[in-house]
């Protein structure tokens, strides 16, 4: 499978690390296309984030609208945009494309593909929720990064990993969990 990891200017790069380790494990992914926007570039750097590197992420440039991810004849499966701004979400909701991520996004709805967004924002607008909605109408898959408190975790890293490893799974990729507690 090949997959879109966008990330944008909301809190939450941990996810995006997170969930790029877990799809560079997975050996059905063959390439992985990472598009950060401009504000995303700015809150990987604040949150003191360093993604992965690997021979199959191939760097795509937010405002390149010429390359393979802005075409529904290309061979990009899933997207998975972590973590979702609610200004990407408007954006995509709305079907205003001025930017890569939001051409993709718009790629995948269009083409009935995964798409899955990891909203951080809290609380919700009536704006917000209406823009969530209607990507759910239109196919997308809204995922909020609300971390699982019955896993058995020890700290903050292996928290983000509920949310992580579920945003991955809706791509349609086996994930393994860790055992419940009884």
């Amino acid at each position: 499978m090949n997959v879109i990891v966008a990330i944008t200017g909301a809190s939450g790069a941990i996810y995006a690390r997170q969930c790029i380790d877990i799809l560079l494990a997975d050996s059905s992914v063959e390439r992985i296309a990472l598009v950060i926007s401009h504000h995303g570039e700015d809150v990987i750097k604040a949150e003191g984030v360093t993604l992965p590197e690997d021979g199959r992420i191939e760097r795509y440039d937010n405002d390149d609208m010429w390359s393979s991810l802005a075409s529904g004849s290309a061979s990009w499966g899933a997207m998975l945009v972590v973590p979702a701004s609610m200004g990407s979400v408007g954006r995509i909701a709305s079907g205003v494309s001025q930017s890569l991520i939001e051409r993709a996004a718009d790629v995948m709805l269009k083409e009935r593909r995964r798409l899955v967004l990891v909203v951080r924002e809290t609380p919700y607008s009536l704006i917000h929720l209406r823009n969530m909605t209607t990507i759910t109408e239109a196919g997308g898959i809204i995922l909020p990064a609300s971390p699982s408190f019955y896993i058995p975790a020890d700290n903050i890293e292996e928290l983000a990993l509920s949310v992580s490893r579920r945003a991955v799974e809706l791509l349609g990729l086996s994930v393994a969990h860790p055992a419940w507690g009884n």
